[in-house]
């Protein structure tokens, strides 16, 4: 059955717009966003299905083609210090480096939402105790408890993501505190209390659902910010270990060869930047798409 309204002449009127038809509407607009979406989605695709069609293993040493130039001997961009293939080890070092990011940014936005969310809604001394944590953690310097961290549980890939996860979920935390507050205050709230449903069932239906819109952005920049984490992490050498190449232990590989050997280092520091900016630019486009209040 239609649920288009009549108007008093008998005309049909036009359906009215969702919210998350009109951000996308706005999303649209912003090139730069557009393109930042449609080129990491590309770059995701990429890490994940190319290595099917890569003919090089990205861990094959050959020290008699060291430092290969493009294009010699069927490497498309040549190879490094010790003979491997540098088209190779760039693809599966994405794979590395962007699971990461997403699965430590993943990491920080669970607890991040759910102490956010616990904070704004109970309130009282459950609100003061987790943002005074939060405080606490925002007041320390995170890289070097990034690096004492490691140092002391390891560097497997794995606690690497829980190592950045719980070091990177303060500021979710914060946004969502705010967004619950907000949402709290309102009437559908408030109604829902009075029809007797339980806070959980209040915080899951009606709350953070509000809160959905500031979590996306918050994701987009998380991801750049782990990924940034994780090649400074591998290019201090407490990163992912070799041989499994990532894009920042490839770049501490190629630094002794910087003069002789530049393009080792322009590959994986040109990945690293290109996508920590095109995350950036997607989470500053989606932050303008989202933000009802200033298109209304």
């Amino acid at each position: 059955m239609s649920v288009e309204m009549m108007t008093a002449k008998g005309e049909v009127a036009p359906r009215s717009e969702s919210n998350w038809a009109r951000a996308w509407r706005r999303f649209r607009r912003n090139r730069l966003a557009l393109f930042s979406l449609i080129a990491l989605l590309a770059m995701h695709v990429a890490v994940i299905f190319l290595p099917s069609f890569l003919k090089h293993d990205p861990n094959t040493i050959s020290l008699f083609d060291r430092f290969l130039p493009p294009g010699a001997k069927g490497h498309i961009l040549g190879t490094d210090e010790m003979g491997r293939d540098v088209l190779a080890r760039l693809v599966y070092g994405g794979r590395v480096s962007l699971g990461i990011g997403f699965s430590a940014m993943l990491g920080s936005i669970i607890i991040g939402t759910i102490c956010g969310a616990v904070a704004g809604f109970w309130g009282g001394w459950v609100d003061v105790v987790i943002m005074r944590i939060t405080d606490a953690m925002l007041s320390f310097p995170v890289f070097f408890i990034l690096l004492t961290l490691l140092t002391i549980l390891g560097t497997s890939i794995q606690m690497i993501v829980l190592v950045i996860a719980l070091t990177s979920w303060m500021n979710v935390a914060r946004i969502v505190r705010g967004e619950v507050l907000r949402a709290k205050s309102s009437q559908y709230v408030e109604a829902a209390i009075a029809v007797g449903n339980s806070n959980l069932a209040i915080l899951a239906r009606h709350i953070l659902p509000q809160c959905i819109p500031s979590i996306i952005v918050a994701a987009t920049l998380g991801v750049a910010y782990s990924i940034l984490t994780e090649s400074s992490l591998s290019y201090l050498g407490l990163g992912v270990k070799p041989p499994t190449p990532s894009w920042g232990n490839m770049l501490s590989s190629a630094r002794s060869y910087i003069w002789s050997a530049p393009h080792l280092v322009m590959y994986p520091g040109l990945l690293i930047f290109v996508t920590v900016l095109l995350y950036n630019a997607l989470g500053d486009g989606l932050r303008d798409a989202l933000d009802v209040a200033a298109h209304r």
